[in-house]
């Protein structure tokens, strides 16, 4: 990356190689989203991590879920059922002050994630897009492609509010209280 694209956003920076270019818009905003949480997340106090300010999510949830729900969309559009591992992942996401949680763990855990929605988005042929996937027990329907533009979509939603809670409690915590 030259000094002139490296202040663009990712989508602005050009297509990602060996991805279809369908999928260009799925790997931007979830490649945005990273390197926006990875900036917020700089010197964030750890003792912070599971306050829920105004009774928002804590900063700890947001990052499990941002990891878990990348998981099993991308288990979905696999035309695969959550195993037991992802559903404990996916109830532990509300349990608040877990032992051996903080915040590089749940970076380390979002990034590898990441890098392997990538890997499944470069796999991914155009030609399956359009074919249905079930969500969850119920197989409420959707296809391959919704459910990749979904989570694309949810993971910039859930960076957005995670923003928003971090800076509120970096204020807070500084007395710096800024409307």
């Amino acid at each position: 990356m030259n000094q002139q694209t490296n202040n663009l956003e990712v989508w602005m920076r050009g297509p990602i190689a060996g991805l279809v270019p369908l999928l260009q818009p799925v790997a931007h905003a979830i490649l945005q989203a990273r390197e926006e949480v990875n900036l917020m997340m700089i010197d964030f106090p750890e003792e912070l991590l599971w306050e829920s300010p105004a009774g928002c999510a804590s900063v700890a949830f947001h990052l499990q879920h941002l990891s878990g729900v990348l998981d099993r969309l991308f288990t979905y559009a696999n035309d695969q059922a959550l195993n037991e591992d992802q559903l404990e992942l996916l109830q532990l996401e509300s349990v608040k002050n877990q032992p051996n949680i903080n915040v590089k763990t749940l970076l380390t855990r979002f990034n590898n994630q990441v890098n392997k929605v990538l890997t499944q988005l470069k796999n991914t042929s155009e030609k399956t897009l359009l074919e249905p996937r079930g969500i969850g027990r119920k197989k409420i329907p959707s296809n391959v492609l919704g459910l990749l533009f979904h989570s694309a979509e949810h993971t910039q939603r859930h960076t957005g509010q995670l923003y928003v809670t971090v800076k509120v409690l970096k204020s807070a915590k500084n007395n710096i209280i800024q409307l």
